[in-house]
C-alpha cells in the first residue's frame, strides 16, 4: 500500500462524506483513482469490475471519449447561460430527441439538476396543474413503503425510508399516505415479474376514498431500485393508472433509476405497457458526467398550467441556477448519439437474459435469503446480522476487496451492470462476488 500513498489526500477529516460510515472509511479509506469501460481502478492500484454502472448512473461505461468531447467543445463555446427568460440552442435541441423517447403525450420537458429535483418539480406541477384547472384542495400524495425518491422534503415525505425521515420529522410536506410495497414472501426467488400482488394496488383505492378529491398524485417508481430491485406484479401498474385516472389523481414515475435502458425498453413505462402522467429521469440522462435531471410532462398538463396566466407572465415559479446548463446538454447529446449509434435498448434486452440466470445462480449461497431481478437490475438480499445493514455492509467490503464494487442498501446488494458488458463480463461480475459472499460466509 505504501507504494501508492502519493494517491491518498494529505487529510481526510475535513470530508463530510455522504451517505457513508465516515470513521469506518477514514480508517481504512476506498479511493477510486481512475476508470474506463467497466473498470474502476483504486488507489492501492487494484482493479474493480463496475456492477452497478456506479449509482445506475454510468451504464455506458466510463471515459466515453465521445462525451468528454462534446463536454470540452461545449465549454470552449459556450460555458454557461442563464436559464430564465432566454436560452441556447442545445436544450431544445434536447427536449426534442427526449421527447422522440419518452411514451405517448409525455412531449413537454422539463430541466433539473439531479433525480432529487426532478422529484421535487414532479411535484410542484403536479400541484401547479390542479390550480390551473381550479382544484386547490388537492394536496395530499401518495407514495409507497420502500420506495425512494430523492433526499429533498417533497420527495423525502413521499418516500418509504423511514430511517431517511426521522431527523425531517417535524418538517415533511403534510397529509402524505402510503401504501404497501410490492414484495411479498412468495416473490422471493421470482425472476422477473411475480405472479401474485396486483391487489396491492388496491391501497390506493381505500386511500382515494378516504380523502376524496384530496389526492393530488400518486408517486412511485415502476421497480422499486434503491431498496433493491422490487419488481411490480403483473398487473399492478395497470391497476394502478385505472384507479388514478377514476379519482382524477396523476400519476407519477420516479424513473430515475429505470429510465434509459435498465428494463431493456427506453423507460419501464413501455416496458409495463402502462403511461404515467409525469415520469422524471437523470442518472443515465449524461452517463452519470455532468449532474442532470429532467421531468417529462404529459402535453395537456402544460397547456394547462401555461394557459391559466396570462401571456407575458411566469407560468410556474419554479426553476434552478443549473436547469438545462450547456455543458450537461451537450452531455445529455453524446448520450443520445451513443443510444442510437450503438443501439443500447436492445443490446439491454438481448443481455438480460444471461444477466438474470447469473443473478440467480448465487441462490445456493447460505445467507442469501431473496434474489429479485429485471432487465439489467437485480437486487440480493443478505440475511442478517445483528442489527439491519451491517450484514450488507460486511458483504460489500469484502466483494470490494475481491474485485467487484456495487451500491449496498441496508442489507440488499444492489446490481446494475453496465449495458455494455459483454458476457465475459456478466460471469466476472458473479465470479466475483461469489467469492466475496463466501469469503464473508466464512469470516
Amino acid at each position: 500500500m505504501s507504494i501508492h500513498r502519493t494517491h491518498i489526500p494529505n487529510s481526510l477529516n475535513e470530508h463530510w462524506m455522504p451517505f457513508s460510515a465516515n470513521r469506518d472509511f477514514k480508517k481504512n479509506p476506498r479511493l477510486i483513482t481512475g476508470a474506463r469501460g467497466v473498470y474502476l481502478t483504486t488507489h492501492e492500484g487494484n482493479t474493480l469490475i463496475d456492477a452497478s454502472s456506479g449509482l445506475f448512473c454510468n451504464p455506458l461505461g466510463h471515459g466515453r471519449e465521445e462525451i468528454i468531447q462534446a463536454v470540452s467543445k461545449q465549454l470552449r463555446e459556450l460555458d454557461y447561460t442563464l436559464p430564465f427568460n432566454q436560452g441556447f440552442g442545445g436544450s431544445f435541441q434536447l427536449a426534442t430527441r427526449i421527447a422522440k423517447h419518452t411514451p405517448e403525450n409525455l412531449n413537454k420537458i422539463f430541466y433539473t439538476i439531479c433525480g432529487s429535483t426532478a422529484v421535487e418539480s414532479a411535484i410542484k406541477i403536479a400541484m401547479a396543474y390542479h390550480a390551473a384547472k381550479g382544484d386547490k384542495k388537492r394536496f395530499r400524495f401518495v407514495g409507497r413503503d420502500r420506495g425512494y425518491h430523492g433526499m429533498n422534503i417533497g420527495g423525502l415525505s413521499v418516500g418509504g425510508f423511514n430511517n431517511y425521515k426521522e431527523m425531517c420529522a417535524n418538517i415533511l410536506m403534510p397529509g402524505v399516505q402510503h401504501m404497501r410495497h410490492t414484495f411479498l414472501p412468495e416473490h422471493k426467488f421470482v425472476k422477473g415479474q411475480p405472479d401474485t400482488g396486483a391487489e396491492l394496488a388496491d391501497d390506493l383505492e381505500m386511500i382515494a376514498n378516504k380523502y376524496q378529491g384530496e389526492i393530488a398524485a400518486c408517486l412511485v417508481e415502476p421497480i422499486a431500485g434503491s431498496t433493491g430491485t422490487l419488481v411490480p406484479p403483473k398487473g399492478y401498474l395497470d391497476r394502478l393508472k385505472k384507479i388514478c385516472d377514476k379519482h382524477g389523481i396523476l400519476l407519477i414515475y420516479d424513473e430515475v433509476i429505470t429510465g434509459w435502458g435498465r428494463t431493456g425498453s427506453a423507460f419501464a413505462a413501455q416496458e409495463f405497457g402502462v403511461t404515467p402522467d409525469i415520469m422524471t429521469m437523470a442518472k443515465a440522462t449524461t452517463n452519470g458526467i455532468v449532474p442532470m435531471g429532467v421531468v417529462a410532462v404529459r402535453d395537456n398538463i402544460y397547456d394547462a398550467i401555461v394557459n391559466s396566466t396570462p401571456e407575458g407572465t411566469i407560468e410556474l415559479f419554479h426553476g434552478y441556477t443549473y436547469s438545462g446548463i450547456p455543458i450537461a446538454v451537450a452531455a445529455a447529446l453524446a448520450v443520445q448519439d451513443i443510444f442510437e449509434k450503438e443501439d443500447i435498448f436492445n443490446r439491454v434486452k438481448q443481455m438480460s437474459s444471461y444477466f438474470q440466470d447469473g443473478l440467480h445462480s448465487l441462490k445456493d449461497l447460505d445467507c442469501v435469503e431473496s434474489i429479485r431481478g429485471y432487465g439489467m437490475m437485480g437486487g440480493i438480499d443478505i440475511r442478517k446480522k445483528d442489527k439491519p445493514g451491517k450484514a450488507g455492509f460486511q458483504v460489500y467490503k469484502s466483494c470490494y476487496d475481491n474485485g467487484v464494487n456495487f451500491k449496498a442498501t441496508a442489507d440488499a446488494l444492489i446490481l446494475a451492470p453496465p449495458f455494455i458488458c459483454e458476457k465475459k463480463h456478466i460471469d466476472e461480475i458473479f465470479d466475483k462476488l461469489r467469492k466475496g459472499i463466501t469469503q464473508y460466509i466464512r469470516g
